[in-house]
């Protein structure tokens, strides 16, 4: 999102528009386009000066009121996924939130979940080792990698 033009522009534009140059003129002389021109002009006749409006939304997360109650989820299962943290916010606390909030409400806090070779990898139900026949880290079959031939 790009920043307001200053404030100092905007004056000079609305000053000239006021002094009796029309819309479009003041417009090309200082290289703003006629819609912002027009606008600041509106701005400073309904409010009185050519500020812009404060940007970003300035009050924090959705998440923020409901703190405890997610660090209280994680405390009890350290393994709770994003999406039943999800789930248990809409059925306790009717705040209906998509995983990812969540994932950028607790990385602004540092707090991750990482798998690592300490811990282990979380591994797939279905699949629970190598296929029969293959020695794990190798891709020949038992007999052979053992000299069986």
């Amino acid at each position: 999102m790009g920043r307001p033009l200053d404030v100092d522009l905007r004056r000079r534009v609305v000053a000239a528009i006021e002094s009796g140059m029309s819309t479009g003129a003041a417009a090309r002389r200082f290289s703003v386009s006629k819609a912002a021109a027009g606008a600041w002009s509106r701005l400073k006749r309904a409010t009185g000066d050519v500020l812009p409006k404060p940007q970003g939304s300035g009050f924090g997360s959705v998440l923020d009121p409901h703190e405890v109650f997610i660090l209280g989820l994680i405390e009890a299962d350290r393994d709770v996924t994003l999406a039943e943290i999800a789930d248990r916010l809409e059925s306790d606390r009717g705040l209906r939130v998509a995983s990812s909030t969540i994932w950028y409400w607790l990385d602004r806090r540092g707090i991750t979940f990482k798998k690592n070779r300490a811990r282990g990898r979380a591994g797939s139900a279905r699949h629970k080792g190598p296929p029969a026949g293959l020695v794990p880290g190798s891709a020949e079959p038992r007999s052979r990698a053992a000299g069986l031939h």
